[in-house]
């Protein structure tokens, strides 16, 4: 048994090896999890979470390290998930690679972490949001969430972040995506990233007009910034943190932030009690009440909804 209290003590104090172990007993689900969140709940809700979203090869990872080189010039203390879509975490290096995040790996004043999907759907590790929590508590002041680049469907982020970031490059079909619904819908900031190529100011033309002909917003309304970068050298990044600090602002004034905030904790308690269903759900299906309920179905004499009404009404009764 692991001892929390020393444990989360540990992980304010900065030392790695007490962060990771937290993170360990979130995605091994322990059954101390309780007992850590239990821990972590009065110390959390100070970081701000950004995730960084977009297909693959738009410079995600090259992003987010340049990011965080400038989060820690500004003297922030930086953690960055990343989430790894196949392979589980590899030892604290961004999606495996450790060679974009070598600057960084010796940082005390940086957290890095990959986690696997492990099936998830929608960009994001299952227990993204506990491991959140982890780096909030720790004393992370900005969380870089890097999701795994999934295309359309990526678009879990927004429900898990305070300012949403979608990256795009010239040369790689947006401009077709600009024209659809998914992904290119949740930005709270849009970066051009790789735009020393060809094609990088009709990308952003074709993004400012997605944004007109969508927008239905007021006076005072947020709209999502355009910027331009070139990641790998750095450039634009400043007027990316200039994008989302106005951003937090916006919404902090607004009472935006605190909605974002209280929906996240909402969306994250009903995925653990569907989660807790499911499993007790699981525990049934050798009994043989369920088996009597599929046998009346195949029979005829009673419809799926109502045998799921008899269920839940034993469980609920359990």
């Amino acid at each position: 048994m692991v001892d929390v209290p020393t444990l989360v003590e540990q992980a304010r104090a900065g030392r790695p090896r007490a962060v990771a172990r937290l993170i360990s007993l979130v995605e091994g689900a322990s059954p101390q999890l309780r007992e850590v969140m239990a821990a972590l709940a009065p110390l959390t809700g100070n970081a701000y979470v950004v995730g960084l979203t977009g297909s693959p090869g738009v410079g995600k990872s090259t992003s987010t390290s340049a990011l965080v080189s400038a989060y820690r010039r500004a003297g922030k203390r930086v953690g960055v998930l990343a989430v790894d879509p196949s392979s589980p975490f590899s030892g604290g290096a961004l999606l495996g690679d450790r060679v974009r995040m070598s600057e960084h790996a010796s940082d005390p004043g940086v957290y890095i972490r990959s986690m696997a999907t492990r099936g998830h759907l929608g960009g994001l590790a299952w227990s993204a949001p506990q491991a959140i929590r982890v780096l909030d508590a720790a004393g992370c002041e900005v969380i870089l969430v890097e999701t795994v680049g999934v295309g359309q469907s990526e678009v879990e982020i927004a429900s898990q972040a305070d300012t949403s970031v979608v990256l795009l490059a010239p040369g790689m079909g947006d401009g077709i995506q600009a024209a659809k619904a998914g992904i290119l819908e949740i930005g709270d900031v849009y970066v051009v990233n790789k735009a020393d190529r060809d094609g990088a100011d009709a990308t952003a033309r074709e993004l400012n007009h997605m944004l007109g002909l969508g927008e239905s917003r007021g006076p005072g309304d947020w709209r999502p910034p355009i910027v331009k970068t070139v990641a790998a050298r750095g450039e634009g990044i400043d007027e990316v943190v200039e994008a989302l600090e106005k951003h937090r602002a916006w919404m902090e004034e607004h009472g935006v932030l605190a909605d974002r905030r209280m929906a996240r904790a909402a969306h994250e308690v009903e995925t653990i009690a569907v989660t807790r269903l499911r499993e007790r759900i699981g525990d049934l299906h050798g009994d043989r009440h369920i088996g009597a309920l599929a046998e009346r179905i195949v029979a005829g004499s009673l419809d799926p909804y109502a045998a799921a009404d008899e269920l839940v009404a034993g469980l609920t009764e359990a």
